[in-house]
């Protein structure tokens, strides 16, 4: 088998998992199924979160300063994140229900900390309130 061919295949049966997966968690009706597909949105949301961040890292490759901000200010949120999903989660804490209560707040948080970096990245020349 050739090189591209097997690059073809494993594509497929990725692509073909995450389609199971997406429709096992929209019918998932146990704990295990739906903290399992919230573990599963919240890695997704990370994955966003770490590429929104790459793109403004490297926008600020040559302002050393902004750059040092910016990764003071992303340890600080990843603080907060935990801690606040920590809170949110307390309520259920313990329960077999509190992984999945957590996810989705990891997720929420985790998907407007990439939206809020992608406008970072995106804003433009002038813009006053730009970190570029």
């Amino acid at each position: 088998m050739r090189l591209s061919s097997l690059f073809i295949v494993i594509g497929l049966v990725v692509s073909n998992s995450f389609a199971y997966a997406g429709d096992r968690c929209n019918n998932a009706t146990t704990q295990a199924e739906l903290t399992e597909c919230s573990a599963q949105a919240y890695q997704t949301a990370d994955e966003a979160l770490n590429e929104a961040y790459q793109v403004l890292v490297d926008q600020l490759s040559n302002n050393t300063a902004s750059l040092e901000k910016l990764r003071a200010a992303q340890r600080a949120w990843i603080g907060f994140r935990d801690t606040e999903c920590a809170f949110e989660s307390s309520a259920v804490e313990g329960g077999s229900a509190q992984p999945m209560v957590r996810n989705g707040c990891l997720e929420g948080l985790t998907e407007a900390r990439a939206e809020t970096l992608r406008k970072h990245a995106e804003c433009e020349e002038g813009d006053l309130s730009c970190p570029r």
